[in-house]
């Protein structure tokens, strides 16, 4: 009972501070700046009338010379209808307000980028994807968030083939790439590889499909994917499958997560709390992956799984146990790489850079100043470090470049390669 009230104090405090973070001492946790004087009288008739009229003449002549003139190059619009915010569920476009502020210090604290958060109060996927299509002229890129599946894939869809920016749902394919590049790291220390690993994914959901399809992509085996929801394993003759989890579908004859879990090399839980129990935990390969990703409870807790299996390799969402899968290090550096070479999407092929890149900057050597802000004497590579710190400067000067090339190589990039990245290569 001491425990479960000692609990329920820390989230009184943590509520507590919460609000008063958010309403002191200005409402909010955003706002918009000026990057140009505004003292003299001078100033003012070039920041509005008549000099204002010069810049709109380019721009109408030719629609790239907004890039020059205005501040679309590097604005993103955080953009939510409220129907799956965190783990509270359909809110609404309103509440979810907070969440996408949020977003916006992200944003901008990490990778330099200015953001407009939009709540939009939407009936029907038509009616979201016409507004943000209308509103879009203003806009770098588009970050889709908090969106509910199976609509999330029909809005992202829509999105991408008619505007011509970078359009990114984080809940797809920031999750997913986190996870790719953390898998990849530890299938290596346990000895195996993605090519032959037998996957379970527990949730279907938009990080769930989004996580398969790129593991695919990656060189997983489809039927070597488990894909589990609430009526049990995703399989090709399963009836009322709607195209998204259809294609996900593998041939099998495992019908429970029981059955799943059995002999399997990987689970990730993008799911709800305490789902897995330590007899499925016991019956999985040698050797296993597991990524408990529910927030804040995991599928099943690190120091349950640890009391079952001395010799897994284990992740979740929270910041308290090592290896923690958080979004914030992939997508501004994502969307900084597209913006600054002007890429028109982010394809597959820049989010799978993405995921080398997180990868990779996880075997480098970490600098004491990520050492001092984590309050440990060493990090290194291995079962508690397969993934770079979400505080790490490098993941900046690692990831975007990476999309960034990865976009000129694929064809989708409309600039020139920055002068401040390293020589392309």
């Amino acid at each position: 009972m001491s425990n479960a009230g000692e609990s329920q104090d820390a989230d009184f405090e943590i509520n507590q501070a919460a609000l008063a973070y958010h309403a002191q001492p200005r409402p909010g946790k955003i706002s918009v700046e000026l990057t140009k004087p505004a003292e003299t009288s001078r100033d003012l008739s070039l920041a509005y009338t008549p000099g204002v009229a010069e810049p709109v003449r380019r721009i109408a002549d030719n629609p790239d010379d907004a890039y020059r003139y205005t501040a679309k190059g590097n604005l993103v619009a955080v953009i939510t209808d409220g129907t799956a915010v965190l783990g509270l569920g359909r809110v609404g476009a309103l509440a979810g307000k907070p969440v996408m502020e949020g977003k916006g210090v992200l944003f901008k604290h990490f990778a330099g980028i200015d953001v407009f958060d939009i709540e939009v109060d939407a009936h029907t996927p038509q009616e979201f994807i016409d507004t943000v299509r209308r509103i879009a002229p203003t806009f770098g890129g588009i970050n889709l968030e908090d969106i509910a599946a199976p609509h999330c894939f029909e809005i992202e869809q829509a999105l991408i083939e008619q505007l011509d920016i970078p359009v990114f749902h984080d809940d797809q394919h920031g999750t997913a790439i986190i996870i790719a590049a953390g898998l990849l790291n530890a299938l290596e220390l346990q000895g195996k590889t993605l090519e032959r690993a037998q996957i379970v994914i527990l949730g279907a959901g938009a990080a769930g499909i989004a996580a398969a399809r790129l593991l695919i992509a990656m060189g997983a085996m489809r039927n070597n994917i488990l894909m589990i929801d609430r009526q049990g394993v995703i399989h090709c003759g399963r009836e009322g499958l709607n195209p998204y989890k259809f294609s996900v579908a593998a041939e099998t004859e495992k019908r429970t997560l029981e059955d799943a879990m059995e002999g399997a090399d990987v689970f990730i839980g993008v799911s709800g709390p305490d789902l897995v129990t330590k007899a499925m935990l016991a019956s999985m390969a040698p050797r296993p992956v597991v990524f408990a990703l529910s927030n804040p409870v995991p599928e099943i807790r690190p120091e349950l799984a640890m009391q079952v299996r001395d010799d897994l390799i284990m992740a979740t969402g929270r910041s308290d146990y090592p290896n923690q899968v958080n979004n914030v290090l992939g997508f501004p550096f994502i969307f900084r790489g597209a913006l600054d070479v002007r890429a028109a999407r982010i394809n597959e092929a820049m989010q799978i850079a993405a995921a080398h890149a997180l990868r990779d900057l996880a075997h480098q050597p970490v600098p004491q100043s990520v050492l001092e802000a984590y309050g440990v004497d060493t990090l290194d590579f291995g079962p508690d470090y397969i993934l770079p710190k979400p505080l790490d400067p490098r993941l900046r000067d690692t990831v975007a470049p990476a999309v960034a090339r990865a976009a000129i190589q694929s064809g989708v990039a409309r600039g020139e390669w920055p002068e401040h990245y390293p020589p392309f290569q």
